[in-house]
């Protein structure tokens, strides 16, 4: 086969898989917008036509960002995929699993779109979401908007630092995005999301020392503590997921959110990983407890009141789907 093949097939596949803005860094605000997909075919064929003019969207409102960071990833549900894309499913994607332990509950809630937003200022995520919902119309229904924001330096509202453990450099797109697993749906991500309500008082009431224990890291300077050999585990070693491959990585872009007039202060977690399964069995270990019932002791002051699985294909994928 001569070059002059080759150099196309290679290119094709490149676009065919390029992920969409996974790796974004962190910014100063950011949006989870859930949406539900109305009943019918009128409302498909809309939605079909919104998701494949997101990428027009995004060029749009970051040419009005004055060179500030501006990306938008869109999510597919397990619910809606078929009848929305006419694929078949990405091998791994099923709708959230509840996770009910003896003490705590990782519910499902329903959702057939996300849409996360990470921006340098809250105007372009407004905007974004402005535009974006007039296009949709009365064909979806929103389930859930939550406004994030940087707490500080990298903190949740419980004060300590988050997702000091994500992938970096090539260890990121390994961790992230589909490969020769799934070929179809190579530089795809799934990604899982949960908003958690904090008991500040509850957590306040609390020595740093107990605090800290629970976490599994200090809490002035982000140092991890040593791994409990046995009994009673850290947040931080729950969700450290091993096998006989070695340690499975998740990139998490959890932001914090508020409405102090409400008392309501939380986290939203929002994990990105090529497994499903990492995520999954994260979730058992904290809810369940390695070993049962020894719950991930954060839950005594955080509770999970949704949850959610998508995936995120590549963008070619998208920009197809009209047709």
């Amino acid at each position: 086969m001569s070059n002059a093949t080759q150099i196309p097939e290679a290119r094709d596949r490149a676009i065919d898989s390029e992920p969409q803005y996974i790796d974004a860094p962190m910014t100063a605000s950011a949006a989870f917008l859930v949406l539900a997909i109305n009943p019918g075919d009128r409302a498909l064929e809309t939605v079909r036509s919104v998701i494949g003019s997101t990428a027009d969207l995004i060029k749009d409102i970051r040419g009005r960002a004055n060179g500030e960071t501006f990306t938008a990833n869109v999510g597919i549900g397990h619910r809606i995929w078929l009848a929305l894309t006419g694929k078949p499913e990405p091998k791994e994607l099923t709708a959230f699993r509840e996770i009910k332990g003896a003490k705590h509950t990782a519910v499902s809630t329903p959702g057939d779109l996300l849409y996360h937003i990470r921006a340098a200022s809250t105007d372009l995520i407004i905007e974004f979401e402005k535009i974006l919902l007039e296009a949709f119309g009365n064909a979806v229904t929103a389930v859930d908007d939550v406004a994030g924001f940087r707490y500080f330096d990298g903190r949740d509202l419980l004060e300590f630092v988050d997702g000091t453990a994500n992938p970096d450099g090539l260890d990121l797109p390994a961790a992230t995005l589909i490969g020769e697993e799934d070929p179809d749906y190579a530089g795809g991500s799934y990604v899982v999301v949960q908003k958690y309500l904090h008991n500040l008082a509850a957590w306040r009431a609390q020595t740093a020392e107990t605090q800290e224990a629970i976490i599994g890291r200090t809490k002035f300077d982000n140092v991890e503590l040593a791994d409990a050999s046995e009994g009673q585990k850290s947040h931080k070693t729950l969700c450290t997921i091993t096998d006989d491959e070695g340690e499975h990585d998740i990139l998490r872009d959890n932001m914090p959110f508020a409405v102090p007039g409400r008392g309501q202060y939380g986290t939203y977690f929002i994990g990105y990983s090529r497994h499903l399964w990492v995520i999954e069995k994260m979730l058992e270990r904290m809810f369940i407890g390695d070993p049962p019932p020894l719950h991930d002791r954060i839950l005594d002051y955080s509770t999970a009141v949704s949850g959610a699985t998508f995936f995120v294909p590549p963008r070619q994928f998208l920009a197809e789907l009209p047709d």
